[in-house]
């Protein structure tokens, strides 16, 4: 059926808050935005006259596409190369969705993604709803097809699950940073002690290069082993620079409303390292480099301004 203009004026309308659903169902930005886009057919080809929330239909609509992707991204993920990683999303990116509540802003955080993974995906459908975007279980029964006390007890079962992954209690964000330049002091200093001081005794440094960029598939784990890797991570060598065509430069930044450090070659994104920072120290580096899941985050850095480098890597 033909949409008025009225129809895609109301889609467009939900097209930020979907899009921010289907990324932190997905952990893709591309992928949220190929199921909003086919969210958009199927409301072109539904009978919206006889649709009396639209609202509500294309939650559901969305959120059952997503949860066919996430089942058959279990299987494509089983044959990945290397550790899976979500796709980073840089400060400011509208698909990062509400940040109102603390609730909502770790629901979008890198840490937390990561962990999502280990939900099945209607537990991860249920949590990315009510912790997110504050659905009332009576809706989310509505839209997975549930009663409202299974609604309930999946959320009570997948929170537990992403709180018995996370790590300690954040710090904010000015100590944040002042913990991030001490750390890229420490490891481009070439020692590992200063290094092992700043992390965590289980942290873990975790990298997804998707078979394009060398990355270890299995990730280190232990302040010592972390700090080594780091430490070589930083050290200047020509088969790095040669492998990402130059010398990167390095900036601090946000992602997923967290710290970051972004490596940019040319104007091009080649590196988001995500840092999850404790009061007991650094506990986890999850580098993304596949460079399938920086475009986005390529475009959103050309949007602003950001200054001078750090330094320039290898």
């Amino acid at each position: 059926m033909a949409l008025t203009v009225n129809d895609v004026d109301r889609f467009e309308a939900s097209r930020p808050r979907l899009e921010a659903i289907a990324y932190r169902l997905l952990g893709s930005a591309s992928e949220a935005e190929d199921a909003v886009q086919e969210t958009f057919l199927r409301w072109q080809a539904a009978d919206t006259g006889r649709i009396r929330v639209p609202e509500a239909w294309l939650t559901k609509a969305l959120t059952n596409l997503c949860l066919n992707q996430l089942t058959s991204a279990r299987a494509r993920r089983e044959t990945y190369v290397g550790q899976w990683l979500p796709e980073p999303l840089l400060a400011g990116d509208p698909m990062l969705g509400p940040a109102d509540t603390a609730e909502q802003r770790e629901s979008v955080s890198y840490a937390v993604l990561a962990l999502l993974e280990r939900l099945s995906p209607g537990e991860r459908a249920v949590y990315v709803l009510r912790e997110a975007f504050d659905y009332p279980h009576r809706e989310i029964a509505e839209i997975l097809d549930l009663t409202e006390a299974a609604s309930q007890q999946i959320f009570h079962r997948a929170k537990k699950h992403v709180a018995d992954g996370r790590a300690r209690s954040e710090i904010d964000a000015a100590a944040a940073r002042r913990v991030v330049d001490e750390f890229l002091a420490a490891a481009t200093s070439g020692e590992t002690e200063p290094l092992v001081r700043l992390l965590t005794q289980d942290a873990v440094a975790i990298g997804d290069g998707g078979g394009k960029i060398p990355a270890r598939a299995k990730a280190f784990e232990g302040a010592l082993a972390v700090a080594k890797f780091m430490r070589g991570l930083f050290k200047p060598a020509k088969a790095k620079r040669d492998m990402v065509g130059g010398s990167p430069e390095v900036h601090v930044t946000t992602a997923n409303g967290g710290p970051a450090i972004v490596a940019v070659l040319d104007g091009r994104v080649v590196g988001v390292m995500c840092l999850e920072i404790t009061a007991d120290g650094i506990a986890a580096f999850r580098n993304q480099v596949n460079p399938d899941k920086l475009a986005r985050a390529t475009r959103r850095w050309a949007a602003e301004e950001h200054g001078k480098p750090l330094f320039h890597a290898f």
